[in-house]
């Protein structure tokens, strides 16, 4: 009980340092249009551009409601724009903006530098190790969401 308390501890504090180390980064390399939550948002469009919203919420993990709220800001900062789909007018594809795509270069370059962070003094074996971990992690959390998702369309 007390190494289950303390590796999701572990993570939240990770991920929360991680944040802010990036966001620190972000701004030395003179960065400042977004910040690290949006920069994930980015990243999504930098792979494919043009794309639905619920696309972005799916790769990036958050909600409807907070990504509209992120994308209304990203809008009106001048990183992306709306557009309705040529296919189906109820469907919203997210763009880049050429400001966003400006930047694509500088979060790769923090990526790296948060990737030599996360890694230094690892040796190669071990970073193989960590990634088959977090895998299966993923892998399970992919599943309990998969049967919930089953139980809840069961019950209806």
């Amino acid at each position: 009980m007390i190494l289950e308390t303390r590796t999701g501890f572990l993570i939240s504090q990770i991920k929360l340092t991680q944040r802010r180390i990036f966001q620190k980064l972000l701004q030395n390399c003179g960065v400042e249009g977004f910040n690290g939550p949006q920069g994930n948002i980015l990243y999504v469009l930098w792979q494919k551009d043009t794309v639905p919203i619920v696309e972005i919420a799916e790769k990036t993990g958050l909600a409807k409601n907070t990504l509209t709220v992120m994308l209304d800001r990203m809008e009106e900062n001048g990183l992306i724009c709306r557009k309705q789909s040529a296919d189906d007018r109820r469907k919203t594809l997210i763009c880049l903006t050429e400001k966003a795509r400006g930047f694509e270069r500088d979060y790769e370059r923090v990526s790296r530098q948060m990737n030599d962070l996360f890694f230094r003094n690892f040796s190669e074996k071990e970073v193989r190790e960590l990634e088959k971990y977090l895998d299966r992690i993923m892998e399970n959390l992919q599943e309990a969401e998969r049967e919930n998702r089953n139980r809840k369309e069961e019950s209806k």
